[in-house]
């Protein structure tokens, strides 16, 4: 191991280290010598580390120790706090988060997403004949990325017509590595969007948003602008999730054809893909009042990161980690958070996967790397940037 991938957990905040796929020999040190780990601190704030997939649990089913209300990642201390603190799902704690998510839940049920099945497998089918024509696709771009956004599009009330275009201005945003409400047109479109939902609504998100009320109040636009901006920017880990899934099937093939051969392993397979993948790669809180863990004392306002992937290899609760088995079971993995904050669109993010993989199976002969993939450079997400893939129709 050079001396840029070393153990030091220091490490963890480069993400060269993450794209060099260097971070899980460093957790798994962490894991075992330091659990609990101070991070002194450097562009980013001081902040404490947890590796274990037990202590990361417990972090996700206590946020009246463990707050989101002040940001869910690290950011350079320079940016002050993030501009959605207590105005987010993702940035609100109890009762607010409750109540602010159910404005939206009922599009996340198992019922909704049922009932947008068929459109999915529409979408699928839609991406997946283009790259079967092409015979050579980016994955990412061209298949997982196009699906997540049109899949929130639509359940946001965005014409069809408009879907290629928020692909294009988030995609531009992904890859600028920059927030979604830096993109002027898109928080443009979204302002003019909430503006016809408010003269006209429609059974959407948007609508729902703007008619829902959180301990009493309409939301103001300004929450609905920065909420629509969080549905849409979680497509940035459905679109890893979705991508991840298909490199870690091209690099285990043997699992493919054992997926071809048996459909019945399609669920746990999915399971296995969010646990392999595990596209948040952390998650941060902030301590509301002193706490002792692994002997190490957090004092109230301080900094605690927890790392996904990290759990998710955790030797004590998964048997072979580093194996990936699309049999494995039981697959309590962490990869859609836990507690208060699971993820809404978690029953989403499943049925995409498995609607996917379906219809992969179904319509493709044979799928193969056509370069090595490019891996994101972040200490926030996990996957590949790009996967060039070749793609043989039935």
């Amino acid at each position: 191991m050079t001396a840029t991938t070393s153990l030091d957990p220091t490490g963890l905040v480069d993400p060269a280290v993450h794209a060099a796929g260097a971070q899980h020999e460093i957790w798994r040190w962490m894991r075992e010598h330091s659990p609990v780990h101070r991070h002194e601190p450097t562009h980013l704030p001081a902040f404490w580390s947890l590796t274990r997939y037990e202590d990361v649990r417990a972090v996700y089913r206590d946020p009246g120790r463990f707050s989101s209300a002040s940001g869910v990642l690290l950011r350079p201390t320079r940016l002050r706090e993030d501009p959605g603190a207590g105005m987010t799902l993702a940035l609100t704690d109890p009762p607010r988060h409750k109540e602010l998510r159910n404005t939206v839940a009922d599009w996340f049920t198992a019922r909704s997403v049922r009932a947008l099945e068929d459109a999915m497998r529409g979408m699928v089918r839609a991406v997946l004949a283009q790259a079967v024509e092409a015979e050579e696709a980016d994955f990412v771009h061209d298949v997982a990325g196009r699906l997540s956004i049109y899949t929130i599009g639509h359940m946001m009330g965005v014409p069809e017509p408009d879907h290629e275009t928020l692909f294009r201005w988030t995609n531009e945003a992904f890859e600028a590595g920059v927030s979604l409400a830096a993109h002027q047109e898109l928080m443009l479109y979204f302002i003019d969007l909430m503006d016809r939902r408010t003269a006209n609504p429609a059974d959407d998100l948007v609508s729902m948003l703007l008619g829902g009320t959180v301990e009493g109040e309409l939301l103001t636009e300004e929450e609905v602008l920065l909420n629509c901006e969080n549905l849409v920017g979680a497509t940035e880990n459905g679109r890893l999730a979705l991508a991840g899934a298909m490199q870690a099937f091209l690099e285990n093939p043997g699992e493919w054809e054992r997926l071809r051969e048996d459909r019945s392993l399609l669920p746990s397979a999915v399971e296995e893909t969010l646990r392999w993948t595990s596209s948040a790669t952390h998650s941060m809180r902030t301590a509301t009042e002193p706490i002792t863990l692994h002997d190490q004392r957090i004092a109230r306002g301080d900094k605690v990161v927890v790392w996904v992937p990290s759990a998710n290899r955790d030797e004590s609760i998964f048997p072979a980690p580093f194996t990936f088995d699309i049999s494995r079971k039981p697959n309590r993995h962490l990869a859609l958070a836990s507690g208060e904050h699971f993820c809404l669109g978690a029953t989403l993010a499943r049925a995409q996967a498995r609607i996917l993989l379906s219809e992969l199976l179904d319509s493709t002969e044979k799928i193969e790397p056509a370069a090595a993939p490019t891996p994101v450079h972040s200490i926030a997400v996990n996957g590949p940037e790009h996967l060039p893939v070749h793609i043989t129709g039935k």
